[in-house]
């Protein structure tokens, strides 16, 4: 009896475990089948999205990249100074017949801010094909004269550099390449002296605390009521902490490169006192703060240096 109702019972589970192997076969097919849906309702909403994207580009292409329309046919070059538009055209590199919506513009901006020479550039598309272009000049407030190695022919030759307020490097521009006839080349702009050649890299800037305190000066002088009595002929950065200035009477004036300001105005009221006499200076220290030395030229060894007008930079509003 206990031995055939264990037979029955084997018997049971047998049938049961067969009935669950048959639906896990169901619901193996079910999801082979889901997956094979999902796969193929993929596959077609990528193949739409690759011939939209295929279709867009050739769309593109042939509607705006490759349209004559759009061919470039001029390039408008305003400028604030004496770069000719010419040679800015020859800085882009841009060539008329380029199609106008394929340039490059952020590109393009950045490539002819590289060039030392120009400060900022604003570059536009005006369709249907032009392009325009607004330069910033950098305007030259000092010059360095140095010595640099000829390349391959070897030995030195005589440089002149440019630095503008800000201390950035640049290289005078040729007379073909503005609209003045005399070129970049200025010898009335003051010139530093004892400027570590290895920072005359074009593009640069210089970084010398003596150098970054001249170029101060040279602000500070230009918006002073000195500026209509002298020139700044030559300024000596050499010297640790000082600058040693020539001015165009024949005297000379030592700066701290610190308070400039204040030094400025010392300088304006011994000046007066000098003019008041009928004596230019011949030196002053003003990187002493009390009991300014002092020293007069012999009386009329130099007359005192009449009110000069201050004359307008050739630099600037030449093609706006």
């Amino acid at each position: 009896m206990w031995f055939r109702r264990k037979i029955d019972n084997r018997r049971f589970r047998r049938e049961h475990v067969l009935d669950v192997k048959m639906r896990s076969d169901q619901a193996r097919t079910a999801r082979v089948g889901l997956a094979a849906r999902v796969l193929t309702i993929l596959f077609g909403a990528l193949l739409v999205l690759f011939l939209f994207w295929r279709g867009g580009g050739w769309l593109l292409d042939e509607l705006v990249y490759t349209n004559d329309a759009f061919a470039l046919k001029e390039i408008s070059v305003q400028t604030d100074g004496i770069i000719a538009p010419e040679q800015v055209r020859k800085w882009s590199g841009v060539k008329p017949g380029d199609n106008l919506f394929a340039l490059d513009l952020p590109r393009l901006k950045r490539d002819l801010e590289l060039v030392p020479a120009i400060q900022s550039v604003a570059v536009e598309r005006v369709l249907p094909n032009t392009l325009r272009l607004r330069v910033t000049e950098r305007e030259p407030v000092a010059q360095i004269v140095a010595l640099r190695a000829r390349i391959p022919a070897g030995g030195y030759e005589r440089a002149v550099y440019q630095v503008d307020a800000t201390g950035r490097v640049m290289l005078p521009l040729e007379r073909h390449q503005t609209t003045d006839g005399a070129g970049q080349h200025d010898d009335s702009l003051p010139v530093l002296t004892g400027v570590n050649s290895a920072e005359l890299q074009p593009g640069r800037k210089l970084e010398s605390p003596q150098a970054v305190a001249a170029l101060q000066l040279i602000r500070e002088f230009d918006g002073s009521a000195m500026s209509g009595s002298v020139d700044l002929r030559r300024i000596e950065v050499s010297t640790p902490e000082i600058l040693k200035v020539a001015v165009s009477n024949g005297g000379e004036v030592t700066f701290s490169i610190h308070h400039l300001d204040q030094q400025m105005r010392r300088w304006r009221a011994v000046s007066d006192a000098g003019r008041s006499l009928g004596k230019p200076i011949a030196a002053l220290d003003l990187s002493v703060t009390n009991n300014i030395p002092v020293s007069w030229a012999a009386a009329g060894s130099h007359a005192p240096s009449a009110p000069k007008s201050v004359k307008p930079s050739r630099y600037r509003k030449k093609n706006v």
